[in-house]
């Protein structure tokens, strides 16, 4: 039988300032009906590279070569028409950032319902009913009241799910899926696979799965390709690569996991900070005035402490109040209950009091592409907060963004490359890089290894535990992989729907967890 998607010695390039860059380099691969394809490898191995240009969504600097069919009919320079039809529609995409994916200007029914209507032609309370069946079946809860939510009224959890939601409405032939569990935490990771499984089965859609955890490759693929430099190194069935790997770097992606443990905490050590009954209440608005007529808990009476050279990992579903909770530490949002930092109640200091603390307070965000400034080069944007805060006047700028690229990992010669330039993980690196140049005391890291493959986030992990033991930084780690979580933390606090549910020493937690909810948590992340 032949094969629904068929790539043949795909080739692209893109084209800048007269020299073309090869990013995939002659690959090729099948996906059958019913069949789900892995491909993997390190970010800018060529994976959303190779997956954009089945649908001709690449931009006008590639060249593409070679020959990508549907059930039969060239994709490759095919017209609008055919695009037209095919995009969204028989072939459905999840991408890895919702937030750069969702209309911002239009809440979350208008988007659903608008795909719905273009691809089915069903419109008014069908459509409406099939949305809200999507929500449910992806995990939302309570999805009647988030239809008139925008997108950054949802967590980086929710709105990856409404993307999923969005592609599987139109119960599309292949579902290409780019990354599209990095957002989640693990229980609604292992709905949304049981879902994908689901659907494949009873539809008989092709699946080309796209990820850096091998993990979720090993549950749900049939096939995998291994991509490195463009490449496919390796290809064969799952259970083959996996206990007989072939070739080198697949060795080496199989033998990558964040393993071992943070430096201890000195016992001398100074609390960097602390909160005591920590509330945070958003006011649900209601009736032509507007009056208040309810309250999203979103943090319920959450006490913490974090010393210099400490981490406390924060874990728990997307929505609980993990990020919430540390935007409300950093005077980021307002709150109730005692937030100290040093020694020092900040609760009612003022924006121009609270500027000379952003230096010794920083953030790396769960999604980098929305964190950079499009218009500014990976230098400028490194660079940014050295001239307004005055750090190291002595020493020119340039020298000390190349020697923080080279402690994330970055190749110093690309300073000057815009992000849309760069690949996912290599993004999320100049995010770490722009908040570690300034050398703070508390480092807020959310999400910080979602966007990175395995071998990266190993480095990652090192890197942070090292400057973290050499420079004394106090870590508020918030991740939903609890590996991760595990070779990073010293405390672990885990939160249910605003309320703290366990906190402890991070062994202990995890050897011997006391609440229902924890033990969930560590089975579903098996």
């Amino acid at each position: 039988m032949s094969a629904l998607l068929q790539v043949k010695d795909l080739k692209v390039g893109f084209r800048q300032d007269g020299k073309l860059t090869q990013a995939v380099k002659g690959v090729s691969f099948d996906v059958h009906r019913g069949e789900v394809v892995a491909l993997v490898g390190e970010s800018g191995s060529g994976k959303s590279v190779s997956a954009l240009s089945t649908v001709s969504l690449l931009g006008d600097s590639a060249e593409v070569s070679g020959s990508v069919t549907y059930d039969g009919q060239e994709m490759i320079g095919a017209d609008d028409r055919l695009l037209r039809k095919v995009r969204g529609n028989d072939i459905s995409f999840i991408f890895q950032e919702p937030m750069t994916s969702l209309n911002p200007l239009h809440t979350i029914e208008k988007q659903l319902t608008e795909s719905i209507a273009l691809h089915q032609g069903i419109i008014g309370p069908d459509a409406r009913a099939r949305v809200l069946d999507m929500l449910d079946k992806v995990g939302i809860r309570d999805a009647e009241s988030r239809l008139g939510s925008y997108p950054h009224q949802l967590s980086g959890g929710q709105r990856q799910r409404v993307m999923i939601a969005m592609a599987l409405s139109n119960k599309p032939d292949i579902l290409i899926a780019d990354e599209p569990t990095t957002a989640l935490d693990v229980t609604i990771q292992a709905q949304i696979l049981e879902l994908l499984a689901d659907l494949k089965d009873e539809e008989g859609m092709g699946l080309l799965f796209i990820t850096h955890d091998l993990g979720i490759v090993r549950r749900i693929a049939d096939r995998v390709c291994v991509m490195q430099h463009g490449e496919i190194v390796e290809t064969g069935p799952t259970k083959d690569i996996f206990d007989n790997p072939q070739h080198p770097y697949t060795k080496k992606l199989l033998g990558a996991e964040p393993s071992g443990a943070p430096a201890p905490v000195p016992a001398d050590a100074p609390v960097i900070a602390e909160t005591q009954n920590l509330k945070v209440w958003f006011p649900i608005h209601k009736g032509f005035l507007r009056r208040v007529a309810g309250h999203v808990k979103a943090v319920n009476d959450a006490s913490m402490t974090v010393k210099a050279g400490e981490t406390l990992g924060i874990v728990g579903e997307s929505g609980s109040g993990k990020t919430t909770m540390a935007l409300a530490i950093m005077r980021l949002i307002s709150s109730k209950g005692l937030i100290s930092y040093m020694g020092q109640d900040i609760r009612a200091w003022s924006t121009k009091e609270l500027r000379k603390l952003r230096k010794d307070m920083q953030i790396v965000f769960q999604d980098p592409f929305g964190s950079l400034s499009p218009r500014m080069t990976c230098a400028q944007i490194i660079s940014e907060g050295l001239a307004i805060h005055n750090v190291d006047p002595d020493r020119a700028e340039r020298e000390l963004v190349t020697e923080v690229m080279q402690e994330v990992g970055l190749d110093p010669a690309t300073m000057d490359r815009y992000p849309h330039e760069f690949s996912g993980g290599q993004r999320q690196r100049i995010a770490i890089a722009r908040a570690m140049v300034l050398r703070p005391k508390l480092l807020v890291l959310d999400e910080p290894t979602s966007a990175l493959d395995m071998t990266v986030q190993v480095q990652i992990v090192d890197l942070l535990r090292n400057l973290q033991e050499k420079y004394g930084l106090a870590y508020l780690f918030i991740s939903h992989d609890l590996k991760v979580v595990r070779a990073m933390s010293h405390k672990v606090m885990v939160m249910k729907q605003g309320d703290v549910v366990e906190q402890g020493v991070a062994n202990d937690l995890f050897e011997n967890p006391q609440t229902d909810y924890t033990r969930q948590l560590l089975q579903a992340s098996h």
